[in-house]
């Protein structure tokens, strides 16, 4: 009688399902537990990830991740703030020159304010920040976003030769909205071990 019988086929895919199912779940706790700690403290510079613009005006979500990065600022935890962030589909402004205007307008001082070259990705984006760290011997850096975005954001950072902390957004639209913030969380799920195995 051969080994794989049917049976035995479908106790070992079952079985395969059920690790899959508590590994996701693990994931995803353990994206909830980085997304719910701020780890505010003093560093070389402020990392904003970019979301998306609207003819000039930052959305909802990249003014929340924007007003948090120059409370940080104002704090004194950096002395600049780097914003990340392409163009978008349809764009002809990218997210990081939007985004530099509108701390400069909120009143950051213009030469605290860098708007990094163009990133099409959260992986681009964090090596467009590892770059400007090239050559300087701290690379302390705070990495402002969404909470469901920090696990992934230190992963990739820490890959990159940084020193991250987190410090997510706590006045963002996902996060007052409990079905949007969970289906975020959820999709984690899948993209952090991604991001763990290819660093994208």
């Amino acid at each position: 009688m051969p080994f794989w019988t049917l049976r035995r086929k479908v106790v070992a895919a079952g079985t395969l399902m059920v690790a899959l199912t508590f590994g996701w779940a693990a994931v995803v706790v353990a994206v909830a537990l980085a997304g719910a700690h701020d780890e505010a403290r003093s560093a070389d510079a402020i990392a904003v990830l970019g979301a998306a613009q609207y003819n000039g005006r930052p959305s909802p979500v990249f003014r929340a991740r924007l007003d948090h990065a120059a409370a940080l600022y104002q704090r004194g935890l950096a002395p600049v703030v780097l914003v990340t962030g392409g163009v978008g589909s349809g764009d002809t402004l990218s997210e990081s020159d939007v985004g530099r205007r509108y701390l400069v307008k909120a009143g950051l001082p213009d030469g605290a304010v860098v708007g990094l070259p163009a990133g099409g990705s959260t992986s681009s984006s964090l090596d467009g920040v590892a770059h400007w760290f090239s050559g300087k011997e701290s690379r302390r850096v705070l990495l402002v976003s969404d909470g469901f975005h920090m696990l992934r954001l230190r992963i990739i950072a820490t890959r990159l030769g940084l020193l991250p902390f987190t410090s997510p957004a706590t006045n963002s639209p996902i996060r007052s909205n409990p079905r949007r913030n969970v289906t975020y969380f959820l999709a984690e799920g899948f993209k952090v071990p991604l991001t763990w195995l290819f660093n994208r």
